[in-house]
């Protein structure tokens, strides 16, 4: 198999240009996503490929644009959304909540919304509170939103892929300070199945459960453990709505322990709903509590060290896989 080392916004580029050879219907909107290339240059060079009419720049208005995509769909286009930041996202609030989400329901079936809503999602480098919600646990709380939120380049660009093909909409959470991140994916066309998560490392003693960006951080925390003679079974989400409950629960079957990470809040957050399923469908198989890593509960702030304390890290999360494991 012919193999290509790409960064993760040249995967996205790659899933997107794909399906819009693939498929007429697919066009993308958002601010700064043509001329400029993307704010993160993950629709470079897409304007001068596929012309204004399918890479569109918008007014810096995403309840109009939202509202523009969700009339397209219903015609029978495909649009992906770009939020330069998904703390931009809730000035298309109604859109997204009362409308996108929504009209299949709520047309009895007869209108689908194929719309993919795509950008970075969580904290970067101190671009402070209002720049840095993730907001998954929000969207996840609405029925009609599938949330996905890829790790590494691979799944970035096979979940984008089935994303644009789903038929209904799709939050598509990245980060941006992933988009550099380089990895090895094949040349030819692939999909990654929504609703299906991975195993990245197997392990006996104990079970890491997490998503996104914070999988860098569990990686380094089961090292560290490793050290330590402790077997830890790392489960990457992918898609953050639906759950694999499923891979989860055998995980916890087998290693009786979990810790539950997310860069989100810990109130009402995906580890809060992941828990209590894991309790429904593992109670007797637990032999401690679980525990979760979690953003503490404050606003992000802008300085770099308090930044750092707010956010789940390696140290924190080896902390808690030591107090299970006591």
């Amino acid at each position: 198999m012919a193999m290509q080392r790409v960064e993760i916004r040249e995967a996205l580029r790659q899933a997107m240009d794909e399906e819009m050879a693939r498929d007429a219907r697919v066009f993308i909107l958002g601010e700064e996503v043509a001329e400029y290339n993307g704010a993160y240059k993950v629709t470079k060079g897409m304007l001068e490929k596929w012309g204004p009419k399918r890479v569109i720049d918008t007014p810096i208005a995403e309840n109009g644009f939202v509202g523009l995509a969700i009339g397209a769909a219903q015609t029978g286009l495909k649009p992906i959304v770009e939020f330069m930041s998904w703390n931009f996202s809730f000035v298309a609030a109604d859109q997204l909540i009362s409308n996108a989400c929504k009209v299949f329901y709520m047309s009895g079936g007869r209108y689908r919304v194929p719309i993919v809503f795509r950008g970075p999602n969580g904290a970067a480098a101190q671009v402070s509170c209002q720049h840095s919600h993730c907001v998954e646990a929000i969207y996840g709380n609405l029925p009609g939103f599938v949330v996905i939120a890829p790790s590494n380049a691979y799944d970035a660009k096979g979940l984008l892929k089935s994303a644009i093909r789903f038929g209904n909409p799709v939050i598509f959470l990245e980060n941006e300070l992933d988009y550099g991140d380089t990895m090895e994916i094949p040349r030819e066309e692939y999909l990654v199945p929504i609703g299906k998560a991975k195993i990245l490392q197997e392990g006996r003693h104990i079970t890491l459960v997490s998503y996104s960006r914070m999988l860098k951080f569990c990686k380094q925390a089961a090292d560290v453990l490793a050290k330590q003679g402790v077997s830890v079974e790392i489960i990457d989400l992918r898609t953050v709505k639906p759950l694999d409950i499923g891979t989860v629960a055998a995980s916890v079957r087998k290693t009786h322990r979990c810790v539950l990470v997310e860069e989100g809040h810990i109130f009402s957050g995906i580890s809060a709903e992941l828990g209590f399923q894991i309790q429904q469908h593992c109670f007797d198989d637990l032999d401690a509590p679980l525990v979760r890593v979690c953003q503490k509960e404050t606003p992000m702030p802008y300085s770099k060290h308090l930044e750092r304390e707010t956010l789940p890290n390696q140290e924190r999360i080896v902390a808690a896989l030591n107090e299970v494991l006591r």
